[in-house]
């Protein structure tokens, strides 16, 4: 592809990836992203998890080049704010206040998932990718303004396309989470060592009550698991869910089928006692980092959502030599377990007129407010001064 060619690129807009071939779009990143994967997104379609019920209604923004895929963002029409892990309730009293209608926008995401990860998507052998992620954001926005949406809001992106989205003339907004880097550990006992003293002793009584009540533990992939692990884990899934007033949007049906199609990028730490399941928590791995996503039980034991949700995910980096582990959004009870807060980005057009100076001051001022934040939390870091 050259410069040249760029102005006779095809963009089309698709409102299921049902009929987009799975292995062009999966080109588009490798497969390393679980959650950019066709199977996934195209599983939240099939198995009804998003639609009229849920509020989030597909609009993919696709550019061809002739007949063969080049670029890609997954996108949809909002018809509420749930899934999205980027609070804008602000924005849409604002708009309210002022007789305007807050609903539909457009979110360029993966929905009811926290994680940051590339979102537009462009073939590793294109010649010039941020010629086509500026097509994308274009073509967002023309859509956007086509469906009389309220704005374009990009989310979780990497810091390379949240400064492109920037430069583009999108505005943006920093929020924080709570992230485990992986600083070359050959065990979590040289994990523990990098703590201070206080913090190692509290995660050691931690990992010990789990273990003194004969609790054990087992690690499963999307090719191991079976029809019963997957009918307990949604179990679990739905209880946790309807426990904290949420809406448990995924199926069963989208479990079995995800894990099926991602095999070992999804990874499930199942804890047992007297050979039964009481607890679940379910991942995701790329190439480089473990998301979690899911958890739940049956028995609401001491220190058992820390042990499944959160060591567990660290040992399993330690051993597959993975980087980063993303145990989801917010909880500052992630800290004194070795989680660190991390600055995330998200990038924002503003579609109705006379709203955007309004949203830029927001966003500035809570840039600051989240930048101020992290750096106060930094300084409660577990680990030991001299690292």
């Amino acid at each position: 592809m050259t410069k040249a060619e760029i102005p006779e690129l095809r963009v089309e807009i698709r409102d299921s990836l049902g009929a987009v071939d799975a292995a062009a779009w999966d080109a588009l990143t490798g497969g390393r992203e679980p959650f950019l994967r066709h199977a996934f997104l195209e599983g939240l379609e099939r198995h009804e998890c998003l639609g009229r019920r849920y509020g989030w209604f597909p609009q993919h923004v696709l550019i061809f080049d002739a007949d063969t895929l080049v670029a890609a963002a997954p996108c949809y029409a909002k018809t509420n704010n749930y899934g999205e892990f980027v609070f804008d309730w602000a924005w849409q009293a604002a708009w309210e206040r002022h007789g305007h209608p807050y609903y539909p926008k457009l979110v360029i995401s993966v929905p009811y998932t926290p994680a940051t990860g590339p979102r537009l998507l462009v073939h590793p052998d294109a010649a010039e990718p941020e010629v086509l992620q500026r097509r994308l954001l274009a073509a967002a926005m023309s859509r956007g303004s086509e469906l009389g949406a309220s704005g374009v809001h990009l989310l979780f992106p990497p810091e390379s396309e949240a400064a492109l989205a920037n430069a583009t003339g999108l505005l943006r907004r920093t929020g924080c989470q709570y992230h485990w880097h992986n600083r070359g550990y050959a065990d979590f006992e040289g994990f523990l060592e990098a703590l201070s003293s206080k913090k190692r002793k509290n995660v050691k009584r931690e990992r010990r009550r789990v273990a003194e009540q004969d609790i054990v533990f087992r690690t499963l992939t999307g090719a191991t698991a079976g029809r019963e692990d997957w009918s307990r884990f949604h179990r679990f899934y739905e209880d946790t869910f309807e426990k904290h007033m949420g809406i448990p949007t995924l199926s069963e049906a989208f479990f079995v089928g995800t894990a099926a199609a991602l095999g070992p990028q999804v990874v499930l730490f199942e804890a047992r006692r007297e050979d039964q399941t009481i607890a679940a928590a379910l991942c995701y791995r790329s190439h480089d980092t473990l998301y979690g996503r899911f958890w739940g039980c049956s028995a609401d034991l001491p220190d058992l959502h820390f042990e499944t949700c959160y060591y567990q995910g660290i040992e399993f980096c330690i051993r597959e030599g993975l980087s980063r582990f993303e145990p989801g959004a917010q909880g500052e009870h992630k800290i004194p377990r070795g989680f660190l807060p991390v600055p995330t980005a998200s990038a924002h057009a503003i579609l109705t007129p006379g709203f955007r100076s309004s949203v830029q001051d927001f966003c500035e001022r809570e840039t600051r407010m989240m930048e101020a934040q992290c750096a106060n939390l930094m300084q409660r870091s577990p680990y030991r001064q001299e690292d």
